[in-house]
């Protein structure tokens, strides 16, 4: 039938214009590459070396499984741990002993321990400088009764400061004024808040708290002064300094941040920060308050710590999911078991769904009538519940996801094929086919099937995309296939459990949309190479 296919005019033109329409054509070549990619997965992304040189032995632990006494005469039959194999004295010292790893050696089903995860050691100090408060207990003729901490913003003593005007060091605005005044006329009053100018036009808040009529005018109002974090007078509130485990500086913000802040540290103050940074290294540590030139810091130790699911970093490009297991390496088996669900999936509902279709359209009559009810019948089972329970009963499994969806994936196209067979079964080669008493199965298998092939080619991209996608609902529903088998609906699963993870929603989603995209084009060439109509357009 192929060769026929291929042979036949009609064909070569509907391929020709297929290649016509670039888009599909490159998008069914990607499509084939990402897949045979992925069918190679084991050469790119494993855990298992490729090949192990040991004491003049040769082994090939991706093709053949060798047990941990092999190379470590423990006694244990389990799975080695290669990598720390080849860290082992007899590799490092025995340059005859060698491993040869794939491009990324991170399998899909491998977790890293913590410390396996390189990131750099070291702890970085963080301080920041707590915005200055003052307040001032001002009478009528607005001197300063009592002040607390106003004397930082002015350079004085608060002590300094009594008995002298507060518009002598800072500009009050007419409602500020007016706001003062109802509160010593003992009338209600609500909160107020502005920004006014200290000393050297430095902006600072003001506020006023709300005030309700009392027995009594009050003597003295409160005025709260705070500073403000100016983005105009580029002040910088915070610096951070990178410590290694020798306790030296390795880097800072600026070239001026290390003689401004740390050098005005008390040698008392540096070596308190000194312990609490050895310590960070391993264990958290809380905050440290200290004073630096009269302002009052918070010192935070800062220090990347490795917690599973984490980000992208040299080794993992697509960083490590909640169970330690490298991203990339997921993406790329899960590709594979992808592209095989759908393929086979299509392929298995295809053939029932062209069997009967084919009896259906064929025979007619009671046959037809009677097939028509048992598929409304069949069609009205819940595919979920029904998958619930044989899961529940036999276990998750691939086998049993692709036989459950099989058997009522293949409804549609049966549609199609039963519509195809009612059409050409009456046309003069089959009527001439029976005459010469050839049998029902060559007329539909030989001489129907081909001609009505024309739903199956041009709805099999859009099903497997489909498949694709109901694959990954499923696996994020927990209904799909058992873990640990890598997945890409199970990566999304983990995304919607640790939202903060953006490259458990970014890889996983990407790999899916593409995926989807490009057989969506490829349908879309297909179609169009299978339409009588040269060009088409919306009217």
């Amino acid at each position: 039938m192929f060769s026929r296919f291929i042979k036949n005019p009609l064909a070569l033109k509907r391929l020709k214009r297929f290649k016509e329409l670039k888009r599909a054509y490159y998008s069914l070549w990607i499509l084939i590459g990402l897949y045979g990619l992925s069918l190679g997965a084991e050469l790119i992304c494993n855990s298992a070396p490729l090949v192990v040189h040991f004491n003049g032995k040769s082994y090939f632990p991706v093709i053949h499984f060798y047990p941990d006494d092999t190379f470590t005469g423990s006694g244990k039959q389990t799975r080695p741990d290669y990598w720390h194999i080849h860290q082992s004295d007899e590799f490092k010292h025995h340059p005859e002993n060698y491993m040869v790893f794939t491009l990324l050696p991170h399998g899909p089903l491998a977790s890293l321990d913590q410390q396996d995860v390189q990131v750099a050691d070291r702890v970085t100090l963080k301080l920041t400088r707590q915005p200055m408060v003052g307040t001032a207990d001002i009478r009528h003729d607005f001197t300063i009764k009592r002040a607390f901490r106003l004397g930082a913003f002015v350079d004085r003593d608060d002590n300094a400061l009594r008995g002298q005007s507060v518009e002598t060091y800072f500009e009050l605005p007419g409602d500020v004024k007016n706001a003062i005044a109802r509160r010593f006329e003992n009338q209600d009053a609500s909160s107020l808040s502005r920004t006014i100018k200290g000393p050297g036009k430095k902006p600072l808040s003001l506020s006023l708290s709300t005030f309700g009529k009392r027995r009594e005018a009050p003597k003295t109002v409160r005025l709260t002064i705070r500073e403000r974090a100016s983005a105009e007078s580029g002040e910088k509130l915070s610096t951070r300094l990178a410590f290694n485990r020798n306790l030296e500086i390795e880097s800072d913000d600026d070239a001026t941040s290390l003689s401004e802040v740390w050098d005005r540290i008390t040698d008392e103050e540096k070596e308190a920060l000194r312990r609490m940074i050895a310590l960070r290294f391993e264990d958290p540590v809380e905050p440290y308050k200290l004073t630096i030139g009269g302002n009052v810091y918070v010192a935070e130790f800062l220090k990347e710590d490795v917690r599973f699911p984490f980000r992208p970093v040299k080794d993992h490009w697509m960083g490590l999911d909640g169970a330690g297991r490298d991203v990339l390496a997921r993406i790329l088996y899960g590709l594979r078991t992808s592209m095989t669900f759908g393929l086979l999936l299509v392929l298995i509902s295809y053939a029932l769904g062209i069997i009967a279709g084919a009896l259906q359209g064929y025979y007619g009559g009671l046959i037809d009538i009677t097939g028509q009810r048992l598929i409304e019948i069949w069609s009205a089972l819940p595919f979920l519940y029904v998958m619930i329970l044989l899961g529940s009963v036999y276990g998750r499994s691939f086998l049993l996801l692709l036989i459950c969806y099989g058997i009522f994936n293949w409804i549609g196209i049966s549609y199609y094929m039963r519509a195809e067979f009612l059409r050409l079964r009456k046309q003069p080669f089959v009527e001439a086919a029976k005459c010469m008493g050839i049998s029902s199965s060559k007329i539909i298998f030989r001489h129907i099937l081909p001609n009505g092939l024309i739903p199956v080619i041009t709805f099999f991209p859009f099903s497997l995309v489909g498949a694709i996608g109901a694959l990954a609902a499923l696996d994020y529903l927990g209904f799909g296939l058992p873990p640990p088998t890598p997945s890409w609906g199970e990566l999304l699963f983990q995304a919607q459990e640790y939202r903060w993870a953006w490259w458990l929603i970014l890889y996983p989603s990407l790999a899916l949309f593409v995926v989807m995209l490009l057989g969506v084009f490829v349908g879309e060439g297909v179609r169009n190479a299978y339409d009588p109509k040269r060009y088409t357009r919306l009217e």
